[in-house]
């Protein structure tokens, strides 16, 4: 290594922000490593390379003793005081044992350090990026395929789009170019590695960021997405001003907005709905398309009974419970869907068991009752009886004490 190797470090360190003191101390340690690999481990040795010129010396650290046992780290201490009188026992003493072709092996360590250094500092960079961008979405295009996996070019690296985070049934060709939300971002020794999702609900709520202004700008808020990719998704809006219709501003004219979503994600249906304060509001509104009659509130059991029309019963379920489904995770409250008929049946149910068990109480109250009094009355007649046999008997008494 010579003054022009300094003089390209010092250029890395501007060019891609590298300390060169990072670089020398993996390039010290590197050289200690080949050392011991070409030369032998049994001594101690540092490196020591001079920042200014680069000149690299191999030093051995001895420690001085009285007398020498292995002289692969010890010198004796007359021969420490020929170097150095002020050495005494206990001392490290530095001799320079530099090979003569070290020279050659320190140049090539010094490329292969220097390459890796700035393939760190590069994957360091690309990481501090993506961390920060972690739930954004991105644009990239299919780099290959492979195991089901689907890599992405995203420029500076690569992203994954493992299977469990593809929308089932989408067809993903090379070169084609997809929209997607990060994620995960991991560090790891080939480099950072970039998760990537195509099913994730919130690269539909990313989506109507990009497409829709008021979003964006913070006058229209998403409260909550509940999705089945590549199906159907529910989105609940609202607006912090009053004259704005979120709904409006979601869908756009002539539904402009919407359909670009609806194409970005393969023809996957969406349902806007407006989001309350009012629970019974909102879970009628969630159940959209289907028209709500009644709800029925247990906020201790944070469940609902919805009443919809007969004809719109399959309506609101929906195909295999899709559109129940979806409202309930929308809410995040359970949800339980009746028809006009079939509510009604169960309250006048409800309301027939509700007037038995009243008569039967009644009856059984009655009973207690005119058992109470016959025992009373009969407690009184013995009582009675008792009272007038004990009467007599004395009067009895008293007429044969009169007779002596």
């Amino acid at each position: 290594m010579n003054e022009d190797f300094i003089q390209a470090l010092h250029e890395i360190e501007k060019e891609k922000g590298i300390s060169k003191d990072i670089i020398f101390e993996a390039l010290e340690s590197a050289l200690i490593s080949s050392y011991k690999k070409n030369f032998g481990s049994a001594q101690n040795v540092v490196i020591d390379i001079d920042r200014e010129t680069g000149l690299t010396k191999v030093l051995a650290l001895k420690e001085v003793v009285e007398e020498v046992e292995n002289e692969n780290l010890e010198i004796g201490l007359e021969e420490a005081k020929e170097i150095d009188d002020k050495y005494s026992l206990g001392d490290i003493v530095s001799i320079e044992i530099t090979p003569k072709d070290f020279g050659r092996i320190a140049a090539q360590t010094a490329k292969q350090v220097v390459i890796q250094r700035i393939k760190d500092a590069e994957r360091d960079v690309i990481y501090e990026e993506f961390i920060n961008r972690e739930n954004e979405i991105i644009t990239g295009m299919i780099q290959r395929i492979s195991k089901n996996n689907v890599f992405i070019d995203l420029g500076k690296t690569e992203g994954i789009l493992p299977p469990s985070e593809q929308i089932e049934g989408e067809v993903y060709q090379q070169s084609g170019r997809l929209k997607l939300l990060i994620v995960e971002v991991k560090k790891t020794t080939k480099g950072p590695q970039v998760i990537l999702s195509r099913s994730h609900p919130g690269l539909v709520k990313r989506l109507f960021e990009l497409e829709v202004p008021e979003i964006s700008d913070g006058i229209v808020e998403i409260f909550s997405v509940a999705r089945e990719a590549g199906s159907r998704t529910k989105v609940a809006v609202f607006s912090k001003d009053p004259d704005v219709d979120p709904l409006g501003a979601c869908v756009g004219f002539k539904g402009s907005r919407v359909k670009a979503i609806v194409d970005e994600l393969n023809g996957e249906k969406l349902d806007v709905v407006i989001w309350s304060k009012n629970i019974a509001e909102f879970i009628a509104n969630s159940l959209s398309p289907s028209k709500v009659l009644k709800v029925d509130i247990d906020e201790k059991e944070k469940s609902a009974t919805v009443v919809v029309p007969d004809y719109q019963l399959s309506l609101a379920i929906g195909k295999e419970g899709q559109n129940a489904r979806l409202a309930a995770k929308l809410t995040n409250w359970k949800i339980d869907i009746k028809s006009e008929t079939q509510y009604a049946e169960e309250k006048a149910a409800l309301e027939e068991r509700a007037e038995d068990s009243v008569d039967d109480t009644l009856i059984e109250d009655l009973d207690e009752t005119i058992n109470d009094s016959i025992e009373e009355v009969l407690d009184k007649s013995i009582d009675k009886e008792l009272y007038q046999e004990i009467n007599e008997g004395d009067e009895y008494e008293e007429k044969e004490e009169d007779s002596y």
